[in-house]
């Protein structure tokens, strides 16, 4: 039943007081590292795959992070798996989020869209007429002939325009409404017919509205552990990080990136995840959160180091060297191909590789072709 879970009322705070301080000054830590980095970017771009990648291996799938950043350029090597599709479904999220004003996934439009729900938009009253407002279709006798024939010409022309317009408004209101009844049958053996994702997103959002006035990392904790007893979505339960990283951005907790919580649950063992108890899964969310801080500050910092070290490899360059750019491009992705290289610079994919030798990256896939450099 979507009414079984209470939000624990009062919460335990003796036993969530520590590890929910802790993982609100790593969260503050690494978003004041973030917001004046010079790879902020960089390292946004770079966790945006991880998670995708540690959101399917909580589901029991491996997606490897080099299949998925060649996926996303369109450069795959061997044909996509299922697996890697939900992976890529998770990052053009992971990036519909990021790019959103905070809290948009939280709004019913946000779900809509996320869902793949978004209902057409009704045109405001009187959008899309191409009616003249100051033609009312009669003739002005004090016109010449000549004018009263260009006017019958022009509101004949509105007037099919018009048509036209109130044509296309119909049809997709028809197609909105009609919406549920054009979609194909729900087969039994992938879906429960009786499971009602509307009704149990509300009683999510409900639990969710009843957390406002707690801390940010505890009202995230408890609207992920609400998610687990409801599952409001059957066949997207990534989708719960994503909204709970939202929630910590609309609370201004996280205000330079959003959260890696499927990162951070993925470094928690499997038995204490699987823990029962109404505490213990609290618990357990406060510190995914917290370990996906320390994570990212420990990325973060060895990327940067990274960074310095490339760099001094630009002494001596000429000004208009691409060797800055290729910096740039290797700390804003895994893994880059000589395509890719050869796209984002635009060179050739031979002169791509001499670049990549003349920086001395290192080749990550081991293999003789199709072969990809990178910084991990």
């Amino acid at each position: 039943m979507t009414s079984a879970y209470k939000l624990p009322d009062p919460p335990p705070w003796n036993e969530i007081a520590g590890p929910l301080a802790a993982a609100e000054d790593s969260l503050a830590r690494l978003d004041e590292r973030l917001r004046a980095s010079p790879i902020r970017q960089g390292w946004i771009a770079r966790t945006h795959y991880a998670d995708a990648c540690a959101s399917l291996w909580l589901e029991g799938e491996l997606v490897h992070v080099e299949d998925l950043v060649l996926h996303d350029a369109h450069m795959d090597v061997r044909t996509p798996t299922h697996e890697l599709t939900r992976a890529h479904a998770v990052l053009r999220a992971r990036r519909r989020i990021a790019a959103a004003e905070p809290g948009w996934a939280l709004t019913s439009a946000g779900l809509d869209g996320l869902r793949g729900r978004r209902p057409a938009r009704e045109p405001s009253e009187g959008e899309g007429r191409g009616v003249d407002p100051d033609a009312d279709g009669a003739e002005d006798p004090s016109l010449p002939d000549a004018d009263n024939e260009a006017m019958d010409a022009r509101d004949g022309w509105a007037a099919e325009m018009a048509a036209i317009d109130e044509l296309v408004a119909r049809t997709d209101r028809t197609l909105a409404g009609d919406r549920a009844a054009r979609r194909p049958p729900r087969d039994p053996l992938v879906y429960d017919l009786d499971w009602d994702e509307d009704e149990r997103l509300a009683t999510w959002h409900r639990r969710v509205d009843k957390v406002a006035g707690l801390p940010p990392v505890l009202a995230a904790a408890l609207a992920l552990d609400a998610w687990e007893d409801i599952a409001p979505l059957q066949h997207t339960p990534w989708l719960c990080h994503l909204l709970a990283a939202d929630l910590l951005r609309e609370r201004g907790k996280t205000r330079a990136h959003l959260a890696c919580l499927a990162l951070g649950l993925r470094a928690v063992p499997r038995e204490r995840r699987r823990a029962a108890g109404r505490t213990v899964k609290l618990l357990v969310q406060i510190e995914a959160i917290a370990a996906a801080a320390d994570m990212g500050l420990k990325d973060h910092d060895r990327w940067l180091l990274a960074r310095q070290l490339l760099e001094r490899k630009l002494a001596g360059r000429r000004s208009n060297s691409k060797l800055p750019a290729l910096i740039d491009l290797v700390l804003a992705t895994p893994l880059a191909s000589a395509g890719m290289i050869a796209e984002g610079l635009g060179v050739s994919p031979r002169a791509a590789q001499d670049l990549v030798a003349e920086l001395g990256l290192r080749e990550a896939t081991g293999r003789e072709r199709y072969r990809a450099w990178g910084i991990l």
